[in-house]
């Protein structure tokens, strides 16, 4: 049997052990992983010079922005800003122009992503006014539903426990994910306009109005109410230490229960905020430098279940007003991701394991992505081939993102991703593009 790709000579991540083998690639899946003498003819070979190949990363936190918002980011820039990233398959968030939220938004998404994704997409939903209209959203194909418990988004009142519990039961029955923007709403808008009041527009004023107390709030909360029901609930980019704290809690209680971290509330503090300023404001806000040690001790101890980009791209005017109030809060962070975390398992601070673990197998665990995730026979070619040893400088102004800046513009990072496969073919290599725009497929929650 001749296949359509044969990649030799490489060190293949499998089962968490590197094995000095290949890859054959048939029909977009994994055909076999051997030894080079016993991999089979190829129609394309493919030497792979020692280097390393990893499951390609899944992204569950972006925003692809498009449609309303499409000059922040759309479905062809985002998903070529990831393939560039090494990122195979992104998780796209609800809080768009329109918003995510019934059926007739899904579904236009759905088909602005024609022939404009090179990497695979997967959408949440945010609540619809009517919990009915929740079994047609997942039937249609959604991946989780997002609640932002900081504003409201959607067709629900936040602010509604009552509410909140009988969307909550109606996933359980549907059998899908809920994904948290754990900050309390209320706690967040008293400081912000206690602060206002004052005339404090400056960095540490935002910092002051988005305390960890309002996440750890916002967890609790969630996590009394989960316990109400058997539903599955994500907590989106945990940032404190006592709201990590809950969730840590919330396992042990045996609750369906998962959370995840970005690089930025890794590798950021409340400290740096004044020196790389407007690119770093986000939200979650960076915290304390105690809070990031906490983070990366839950990371450690396995607490924390994924690592994601909250990829939030916005146009350089909405990231550079002269109010930090005006200011849009998020960072351009998927081309980042996984150079910044290669660097982390070069200075000895996570192993190539757990990133493994982090990016690829525990996002298609948690949200069901049938036969991504692994190298192994049979699962879809997604691949992420790395050079492990590789030092350059990061560039924001070449992203393929039309967000071309980031806090971590000019760090000197070891660690890239060389050459990423989806579904079997080569989209990125060497940092150019080679595949055409219709690489990517839609993902659906426990569909193959």
């Amino acid at each position: 049997m001749t296949v359509d790709t044969v990649l030799y000579n490489g060190k293949i991540f499998v089962n968490g052990k590197l094995l000095e083998a290949g890859i054959a690639i048939n029909e977009e899946k994994i055909y076999r992983i051997a030894k080079t003498p016993n991999l089979p003819q190829a129609s394309r070979k493919m030497n792979l010079d020692g280097k390393i190949v990893i499951p390609g990363l899944i992204d569950v936190h972006v925003h692809l922005r498009d449609e309303g918002k499409a000059y922040k980011e759309d479905f062809h820039t985002g998903t070529l800003a990831a393939a560039a990233g090494g990122v195979t398959t992104v998780l796209d968030m609800p809080n768009n122009r329109p918003i995510t939220m019934d059926i007739y938004t899904l579904k236009e998404r759905m088909r602005l992503t024609r022939g404009r994704i090179f990497v695979n997409v997967g959408f949440y939903s945010a609540f619809p006014e009517n919990s009915m209209e929740i079994p047609l959203l997942v039937k249609e194909g959604v991946i989780g539903f997002k609640l932002f418990l900081n504003a409201q988004i959607g067709g629900i009142n936040v602010e509604n426990d009552e509410t909140l519990l009988e969307m909550l039961q109606t996933l359980s029955r549907a059998g899908v994910p809920l994904a948290v923007h754990a900050e309390d709403k209320r706690l967040i808008e008293k400081k912000k306009e206690e602060l206002q009041k004052m005339g404090r527009h400056d960095f540490q004023a935002y910092i002051e109005a988005h305390p960890p107390k309002a996440e750890e709030k916002a967890v609790k909360r969630m996590v009394e109410l989960t316990k109400k029901t058997d539903a599955q609930v994500h907590f989106c980019h945990v940032s404190s230490e006592k709201g990590l704290e809950v969730v840590r809690k919330a396992k042990n209680d045996g609750l369906l229960v998962t959370c995840e971290v970005t690089p930025h509330h890794l590798l950021l503090s409340a400290e740096d905020l004044e020196e790389y300023g407007a690119f770093a404001v986000t939200t979650p806000s960076l915290r304390t430098k105690q809070n990031v040690e906490a983070l990366w001790k839950g990371l450690k101890n396995g607490w924390v279940d994924i690592l994601a980009s909250d990829h939030a791209p916005h146009s350089i005017k909405e990231k550079t007003a002269n109010s930090i109030w005006k200011i849009k809060p998020g960072i351009s962070g998927i081309e980042t991701f996984l150079p910044l975390m290669l660097n982390e398992v070069n200075s000895g601070r996570l192993t190539l394991e757990e990133l493994v673990k982090l990016t690829s197998e525990n996002p298609a665990k948690v949200f069901q992505l049938k036969f991504r995730g692994l190298l192994k026979e049979g699962f879809y070619a997604d691949l992420t081939i790395i050079d492990i040893h590789a030092e350059y400088r990061i560039d924001a102004s070449k992203f393929y993102s039309k967000a071309k800046y980031s806090p971590f513009n000019g760090w000197r990072i070891k660690g890239k991703p060389i050459k990423t496969f989806v579904n079997g073919e080569l989209v990125m290599e060497d940092g150019e593009i080679t595949a055409k725009p219709h690489t990517g497929k839609l993902v659906r929650r426990g569909y193959p």
